[in-house]
């Protein structure tokens, strides 16, 4: 491919190449109605916009509204373009950029926790070795065997990352993770 010309298919490429490429959290407030979280998801894939974690709850069962936290990369053009365009999304009720929230508040980033159920072969000395550092990072044993554990860890997304690089050389066999939840702090709603 020669220098000059950029790759099409992506909207990554829309923004001058020293603009920094930034994660942000959004939270997007939908109608909790069969294909909302396709045509959300749509909208990222069709414009070539990736999805780094998604997750999605009902939170307002009366009004059945929904919640879904997307993480996801780009410059401020493209996330404010990403922004936009969920806006005009007919279930969609409020989009806000916690990350761009946080920093009017003057914090760094809005509070983000993530579940891990991690499963570890449990046996002999690598037995009691797992239990200490399933203590030490907070994790609870939900599930035993003689022959492995199921833990589960919450926390921000680099303490889980963490804690399943310290869990490999142990027996890890299997991780499952929620994707992020995030809110802002203070008074305000979203």
């Amino acid at each position: 491919m020669n220098a000059h010309l950029q790759p099409t298919g992506s909207a990554y490429f829309i923004s001058p190449e020293t603009a920094a490429v930034e994660s942000h959290t959004l939270s997007v407030l939908v109608d909790n109605e069969p294909g909302v979280l396709a045509r959300v998801i749509g909208l990222f894939s069709g414009r070539g916009y990736n999805i780094e974690s998604l997750t999605v709850s009902e939170t307002e069962h009366q009004a059945h509204l929904s919640r879904i936290t997307v993480v996801t990369r780009g410059t401020p053009q493209v996330l404010e373009q990403i922004k936009a365009q969920l806006e005009r999304i007919v279930p969609v009720h409020r989009v806000v950029d916690l990350t761009v929230r946080a920093r009017e508040l003057g914090q760094d980033r809005p509070i983000e926790r993530e579940v891990a159920l991690v499963k570890v072969i449990g046996e002999g000395d690598m037995r009691a070795e797992t239990l200490r550092l399933a203590d030490a990072f907070h994790a609870k044993v939900v599930d035993a065997t003689v022959g492995h554990f199921i833990l589960e860890i919450t926390g921000k997304s680099s303490k889980i990352d963490q804690f399943v690089a310290i869990m490999k050389p142990l027996g890890l066999i299997e991780v499952c993770r929620t994707g992020i939840a995030a809110m802002n702090r203070g008074v305000q709603g979203m």
